[in-house]
């Protein structure tokens, strides 16, 4: 492993309002790739990754943001903070060293019209 490469969980959000989502553990990702990149990466794995329920591979993710960086604080919000958006949304041009990622960050992948829906009355149902 270089000194660019991490390790990083994604968190794959199909439901903010049901807080049904499944982590991800990938070794080796290098820094200097694009959030882009990580995207497609990410959805090709899942697609293919057996032990992820079906709806997990064919979801339609089009956003990244941290959701926790090692020896940082966590979020009370169970799936992913609605807090700091600017900051923490990855932009897909920029290399994730660049967007602040480091090893062990913690990223959740999800739907950004999912996420606007649940953003504007986030209440939780069982």
């Amino acid at each position: 492993m270089s000194s660019g490469d991490v390790t990083l969980t994604v968190r794959l959000v199909r439901s903010f309002e049901h807080r049904n989502f499944r982590p991800v553990v990938y070794h080796g990702v290098s820094l200097h790739q694009t959030v882009k990149e990580l995207m497609q990466f990410v959805k090709n794995d899942v697609a293919l990754r057996t032990g992820l329920p079906p709806p997990f591979k064919k979801y339609k993710y089009d956003t990244m943001k941290i959701i926790h960086q090692a020896h940082g604080s966590k979020t009370n919000e169970l799936v992913v903070s609605l807090e700091d958006d600017d900051k923490l949304i990855l932009a897909e041009d920029s290399t994730l060293k660049a967007a602040g990622v480091a090893n062990e960050t913690e990223l959740a992948f999800f739907c950004m019209d999912d996420y606007r829906k649940y953003k504007t009355n986030p209440v939780a149902s069982w």
